[in-house]
């Protein structure tokens, strides 16, 4: 969320950011409600004082005898405090608006973010390995021989729906041990503290993240008001919401497994084979809660962690910068690492990590007090998948697909899989 009174402080400056992002000059509506309210306030604060003014010289008349003072002081006293009542609440009123405008408004992108409308403006910053040549034409992850018996789309949409899969067998033990290859990797390596959070969380976290108000519809909200989690960003970066945090505790570098639940609302006839986007995934989530100092540098450590999962497996991938007109609604600037699909001859997303800024710490009142002294500071927070669970459990299978319908898995999962280094034609772990 934006801070009103930088946008009071140079209206033009914020008009000309958002409009990189798309988003129509808005200062000028803002500034007026914020006037108004602001009106309203100082209106109420002064007829507070005309009432405790009147409300001394009561007594002094009642004192004196003086009944007609006296009823004229005691009625001008009741109107005051009316009149209090109905600024304060107009004030109020005026105050939600304002919060709602501003709730709804993306966050500004950096300097040095490329201008661009969508994914076709992106700039590409480095590319990682050299995508395999295939002696056959290779297929997609679910046309593999080896994949068919564990990947069950059928009964998952008897189950649930489209945009299911049930695993089952290697397959489904594959994507376990890539999980927990993740979180070992991300927790030994670099220093990530593992966490396990509920996939349930009250309305005012997804507020808190950005996900709500504004896309209310991409999310799963239960009979009781609880919301199911789009990604554990929610959950790890609300672990500070309204606290007073200790400087000397900053970076915070959590990393958590997590089932992620969206309901694609935006994505009719998009990827409908397969299960690369799906409505029930999972994702291992890293999220860092820094100061102001520290957070483009923890956005460069954050996607070399990121990074690091593709080249332990030997998966080729680019990493780029996404222009204005394609980050996500909270990010300042966001990198995405797109990892080699040879069954769909291209690169397709599986992170974004995004630097944040103090726009969710805004939305959560989350603070830290500096180590200097002085008044408490905004935290600073980012997030990046470390990586989408699912989708490298794609890349690996169509990445490491052989001729004979069999998968040559990456020798980092071994480790994970009782030894095995292959699923073979039948779906079998060997």
């Amino acid at each position: 969320m934006h801070d009103i009174r930088a946008i009071r402080e140079n209206p033009a400056q914020f008009d000309a950011t958002l409009t990189r992002r798309g988003v129509e000059a808005i200062s000028a509506r803002l500034l007026a409600l914020d006037a108004d309210r602001r009106a309203k306030i100082a209106e109420s604060e002064t007829a507070q004082a005309e009432q405790n003014r009147a409300s001394k010289e009561v007594g002094a008349a009642k004192g004196r005898g003086d009944e007609a003072e006296f009823e004229r002081l005691r009625a001008l006293v009741a109107e005051k405090k009316a009149h209090v009542i109905r600024m304060q609440a107009e004030a109020a009123m005026l105050d939600g608006r304002l919060r709602d405008m501003l709730l709804q408004i993306p966050n500004l992108p950096l300097d040095d973010v490329p201008d661009g409308a969508d994914e076709d403006d992106n700039v590409e910053l480095k590319r990682w390995g050299t995508p395999r040549r295939f002696d056959f034409a290779p297929v997609e992850h679910f046309e593999i021989e080896g994949v068919v018996p564990g990947m069950d789309f059928e009964t998952a949409a008897k189950l649930s729906g489209s945009r299911f899969v049930l695993l089952r067998g290697g397959v489904a033990r594959i994507q376990r041990a890539l999980a927990q290859f993740m979180l070992d990797l991300h927790t030994t390596r670099h220093g990530l503290e593992e966490t396990w959070t509920p996939v349930l969380v009250h309305e005012e976290m997804m507020v808190g993240t950005g996900q709500l108000p504004k896309f209310g519809e991409d999310s799963y909200q239960s009979r009781e008001g609880h919301w199911l989690i789009p990604t554990a960003e929610v959950t790890l970066t609300n672990t500070v919401h309204g606290d007073l945090v200790d400087h000397a505790s900053l970076p915070r570098r959590m990393v958590a497994h997590s089932q992620c639940f969206r309901s694609e609302a935006g994505s009719a006839g998009r990827d409908t084979k397969g299960m690369l986007r799906q409505h029930q995934f999972e994702k291992v989530e890293m999220v860092s809660i820094t100061d102001a100092e520290n957070g483009l540098a923890e956005h460069a450590r954050m996607t070399r962690c990121a990074e690091a999962v593709l080249e332990a497996l030997d998966l080729p991938y680019r990493t780029i910068v996404l222009c204005t007109g394609d980050m996500g609604f909270g990010a300042r600037i966001t990198h995405d690492i797109e990892v080699w699909l040879p069954g769909q001859d291209r690169y397709r997303e599986i992170s974004s990590v995004s630097y944040c800024g103090d726009f969710q710490a805004r939305r959560m009142n989350a603070r830290y007090r500096p180590a200097a002294g002085g008044k408490p500071e905004f935290v600073h927070t980012l997030n990046g998948s470390g990586l989408a669970v699912g989708r490298t459990l794609i890349a690996v299978l169509e990445n490491g697909q052989q001729a004979d319908g069999s998968v040559r898995l990456p020798e980092a999962l071994a480790p994970y899989l009782g030894g095995a280094t292959s699923l073979d034609a039948t779906g079998r772990l060997v």
